[in-house]
Order: structure tokens, then C-alpha cells, then sequence
């Protein structure tokens, strides 16, 4: 091989790598939490009684391993993504499953999300709810985001 030819294999390679990067970062990142904002009306402007309070922190202690044990998968599989980048060169077989892994990872996060929320708001008074309601429809709907 001429150094031509590893200078071409190390720049396709550097290319592969970047797009992983890129592809992780740009289109497989999670966008800034809905329940980090639905926190922030729990824990600062609705005003929760030392019951709501304990139930609430015991949900949220229990959801944030499952969330890190997900978010643990994602990046696993992010690294499989990147490897099969890198050995395929192109959106093959191997990339394509690399792909349906993490939409699958990403899913069960945010059913399961969805589901934490709703194990919160069944901690909350109707008129805690309403706000509640009304904060996950705005996070979940500002254009801002």
C-alpha cells in the first residue's frame, strides 16, 4: 500500500468516527428532560404537604437509577453505532440495527418517563394537578424547545 492509500484509510476512518459523533449528538440526544421541569413546579411552586413530599422524593429516587441504567444502554449503544460506522462506511445492516437498538432504548425511556409523571401526579391534590398538568403540556409543547 502506498502512503497514499493509508492517508485515504485513516481520513475515511476519521470521517466514519466524526459522523458517529456527529449522529449521536445531533439526531440520538435526548432533548433537556420534561421531568426536569416538571421538578422544578413540584419542588418550587406547588406547595406539597410532608406525606406528597416523602412519596414524591421515594418516585424520583426510585425513577433517577432507571433513567441512568437507560441512559448507561444509550450510550452502549451509541458505541455500537460508532463501531458499525466505522466497519460499514455507509447505512448498512449493521447500522441500521445499530439505529432500531437505540429508538428502542430511547422509547422505553420515555414510556417510562411518562410513566414516572404519572406516578407523581397521582401524589398530587386535584388543584396541584391542574398546575402540574398544565406545566408537562407547556414543556412538552413550547416551540422553544
Amino acid at each position: 500500500m502506498t502512503v497514499r492509500r493509508y492517508a485515504l484509510v485513516a481520513l475515511v476512518a476519521f470521517a466514519a468516527a466524526l459522523a458517529a459523533v456527529l449522529v449521536g449528538r445531533v439526531w440520538l440526544a435526548p432533548e433537556p428532560r420534561v421531568e426536569s421541569e416538571v421538578h422544578a413546579l413540584l419542588h418550587q411552586r406547588l406547595t406539597l404537604d410532608a406525606d406528597q413530599d416523602r412519596r414524591i422524593h421515594a418516585l424520583e429516587t426510585a425513577f433517577a437509577a432507571r433513567r441512568t441504567a437507560l441512559e448507561s444502554e444509550m450510550r452502549a449503544d451509541n458505541e455500537r453505532l460508532a463501531a458499525a460506522i466505522a466497519a460499514e462506511h455507509g447505512y448498512g445492516p449493521q447500522v441500521a440495527q445499530a439505529v432500531d437498538r437505540t429508538h428502542h432504548v430511547m422509547g422505553t425511556l420515555q414510556k417510562e418517563t411518562l410513566q414516572h409523571i404519572f406516578a407523581m401526579r397521582a401524589v398530587l391534590r386535584p388543584d396541584q394537578a391542574r398546575q402540574f398538568d398544565a406545566a408537562v403540556v407547556k414543556a412538552l409543547t413550547d416551540p422553544a424547545r
